[in-house]
């Protein structure tokens, strides 16, 4: 079993949510976090159906998982520089 420590980023980014594009960083990610909850206030306290919130649910989702993953890159020590 390999140690967590040692284990290289992209083998631990699953493709849950066909993750592609350029990550963004944790500050941009937790505004657009920040945004997309506030429009989802505005569309329950707009009586929005159900495809709306189900949208924005799953934008929300999406961004928090990218959060969860740009701040294990920005804390997880790198083992190629801790070797060095």
């Amino acid at each position: 079993m390999v140690p967590t420590d040692t284990v290289i980023m992209t083998s631990l980014r699953p493709m849950a949510f066909g993750f592609h594009s350029p990550r963004e960083n944790v500050e941009l990610l937790t505004q657009r976090i920040s945004a997309l909850t506030t429009e989802r206030q505005t569309l329950r306290a707009n009586g929005a159906s159900e495809t709306p919130l189900e949208q924005n649910r799953v934008q929300i989702a999406r961004a928090q998982w990218e959060l969860s993953y740009a701040l294990i890159e920005r804390y997880l020590p790198n083992p190629a520089e801790q070797a060095a």
